[in-house]
């Protein structure tokens, strides 16, 4: 008579769930996806662009003017310690373009289904754009703010609009950007970066 119980395994041999995650190849490594992320990267690239408008409305009402003072022949001099205001407009504008770097790039990592270098590329191009924007702008602002409506007098004491005269406060969103979404991603450590949702 045939023995009808179900065969039982050798012991110490692998059951069959283990067996086959044991003799499975790994899945393949995700590759970047370039053309699905082209077109929502173009969209976010535009969008933080557009946050300069914002960013340098709020350096001009932030940024100190420089008082000076009017001399012969039009000559501007500025008073005491009033020409330091010419580093804080600078400052102003690099710590808040590097917070809405810090903002953006968080924001940009919340776009689970999206991450990847196409949308990094997009993000620091986008903060580069909104940095030269805000530059342009929050000048036209801070120029409006301070206009001289009337031909000043030698010896009068005039506010000059705030400005900024170094480019290089153009890299600090970008750069904030770039740092922040780089450690998510490092501290993320999976292939996908998470981009699958199950």
């Amino acid at each position: 008579m045939a023995d009808s119980s179900p065969v039982q395994a050798r012991p110490g041999a692998p059951g069959p769930e283990l067996s086959a995650v044991l003799f499975h190849r790994r899945p393949p490594r995700p590759r970047v996806v370039v053309k699905a992320d082209l077109l929502p990267a173009v969209s976010l690239l535009s969008l933080i662009g557009v946050l300069g408008i914002p960013l340098g409305w709020l350096w001009s009402l932030l940024a100190p003017p420089e008082r000076v003072r009017v001399f012969d022949g039009g000559q501007l001099v500025p008073l005491q310690l009033e020409s330091w205001h010419r580093f804080d407009d600078l400052a102003i504008y690099a710590l808040l373009g590097l917070g809405l770097g810090v903002v953006t790039g968080v924001a940009v990592w919340m776009l689970r289904e999206r991450r990847g270098p196409v949308v990094l590329i997009a993000a620091v191009l986008g903060g580069l754009l909104a940095a030269w924007l805000g530059v342009q702008m929050g000048v036209a602002f801070a120029n409006s703010a301070y206009a001289v409506t009337t031909t000043p007098a030698v010896g009068d004491v005039i506010e000059r609009a705030p400005r900024i005269e170094s480019l290089w406060v153009l890299v600090a969103q970008p750069l904030g950007t770039a740092l922040v979404y780089g450690l998510l991603a490092g501290w993320n450590g999976r292939d996908d970066l998470g981009r699958r949702l199950g």
